[in-house]
Formats: C-alpha cells, structure tokens, sequence
C-alpha cells in the first residue's frame, strides 16, 4: 500500500489499511523509529471524549485559584 504525502504534509491512509486497523473518525496514530530508520505505526483508537464521567463528580465546586494552589502545593513536594 502507498500514500502520497501533500503540500501541506497530510496522508490519506488507503482504505484497506484503515481497515485492517479498524480505524475510524478521532482515532489518533503514534509513528515510532526503529534502529533501520524504519517506521512502526500504532494505532490509538477512541477519544479523549470516551474519559467522560470515569471520575465522579466532586462533592463541591472547586475554583481555579484553588486548584492552581493544590498543583503548586503538588510540585513542590517531590
């Protein structure tokens, strides 16, 4: 299979690859180097959307200055 890389550095990615990676809309793809120079492609299915409502909500509203605290707080202790 080939594609050809535009002007504006985008690939189609031929329809029996994306197949064959049962890739789909918002799916992401990593591209790692091996020691040949070669290219490994790994595909990343789903969304960041699919993360909605893992976490239950909190018990009361938290506010920037609050969480900008606990982050600093957080750093500092490692």
């Amino acid at each position: 299979m080939q594609a050809t890389l535009t002007s504006k550095g985008q690939l189609t990615l031929p329809k029996a690859l994306r197949e064959k990676l049962s890739l789909s809309a918002g799916d992401r793809l990593e591209f790692i180097f091996d020691e040949e120079q070669g290219v490994r492609l790994v595909a990343k299915h789903g969304s960041m959307r699919r993360l909605r409502g893992m976490l239950p909500r909190p018990e009361r509203p938290v506010s920037l200055e609050a969480m900008d605290k606990a982050i600093l707080e957080g750093a500092g202790s490692s």
